[in-house]
């Protein structure tokens, strides 16, 4: 038994030549999975000018609490550090009371903080896996609080705090905000899609409370969510200054309340009001140095699905 082998025509022996442009423009362009867009020196440009102008306004802060008051408005300004910035941090220390004020900054935002994950937590599982009547109802009007404007409850506020006897102290300020409407609705839609039916059912099934499931199943789940939440959370407690100003008063304030004692003068000195801004500024940057990887980690999660 014979075997021929096909004859190779010219063309089968010509080699192959390169693609297309316009093909290969386009197969350039189909990214498969785990792939990802390289950047040119377009994209680096405009990432280093949004780092510059991010980064600016905080330089400019040191910048200023480093000068005197008649260097800071000179014309042009300094761009660069002088030697005046632990003298400038001592006085807004001591003439704004800033200790007493970070301890109360830090006890308000982290009060709220946790008691806003925990409430927020319970109520977003509740409103995107519990059946019980009046659920949407409940979510509608939680949602609608959303468009009130908060100062038109200030002076009903004001009135309630005065009757309980809590005036001018911390708790006027923690329990109106222990728990808030963006972070139920933000939980709630997190779990709505993080959280499967099947795995809160596996769990009843196995003989599970409700706190069980939630301590077991719901929080691991929802951890983050929690963590970008928290965030958020934290940083809005800690640069709330309406509400504070009002409630609080100068023997008891927090750290943005003392900042506007320090800058209520006739003649502020903007050195020292730089110095005091900058030493308000640090704790948001510790906790976003300490948990700055799970908050980003968080935030991905939420934004790529598996």
């Amino acid at each position: 038994m014979t075997t021929t082998s096909p004859i190779k025509t010219a063309a089968d022996l010509t080699p192959a030549g390169p693609p297309a442009t316009g093909g290969g423009a386009r197969a350039r362009l189909k990214l498969g999975a785990g792939q990802q867009l390289k950047g040119g020196p377009f994209t680096y440009v405009a990432l280093v000018l949004v780092g510059l102008g991010s980064i600016f306004p905080l330089y400019w802060t040191l910048v200023a609490a480093s000068h005197d008051q008649q260097r800071v408005l000179d014309s042009p300004p300094p761009l660069l550090p002088g030697g005046r910035l632990w003298s400038n941090l001592q006085a807004a220390w001591e003439q704004a009371h800033l200790g007493t004020a970070i301890v109360n900054s830090v006890i308000v935002a982290g009060c709220i903080t946790v008691a806003t994950l925990f409430f927020c937590t319970l109520a977003g599982y509740a409103f995107a896996k519990m059946r019980f009547r009046g659920r949407g109802f409940l979510m509608t009007a939680v949602i609608a609080t959303l468009t009130i404007p908060p100062q038109l409850s200030v002076v009903p506020l004001f009135m309630m705090m005065s009757d309980i006897g809590w005036g001018g102290k911390l708790e006027s300020v923690i329990f109106p905000t222990l728990v808030g409407a963006f972070g139920v609705f933000f939980m709630r839609q997190y779990l709505l899609e993080a959280l499967p039916y099947e795995l809160v059912e596996a769990a009843k099934v196995d003989g599970a409370t409700n706190f069980r499931i939630v301590w077991s199943v719901v929080l691991p789940v929802a951890r983050p969510a929690m963590m970008v939440l928290g965030m958020l959370t934290f940083v809005q407690a800690w640069n709330d200054f309406f509400w504070p100003f009002l409630a609080l008063n100068q023997q008891n304030p927090t750290i943005q309340v003392a900042l506007g004692q320090l800058s209520a003068s006739y003649t502020p000195d903007q050195s020292i009001v730089m110095a005091g801004a900058l030493i308000s500024t640090l704790p948001l940057l510790l906790v976003f140095v300490i948990f700055g990887k799970q908050i980003v980690g968080g935030i991905m999660s939420g934004a790529v699905k598996g």
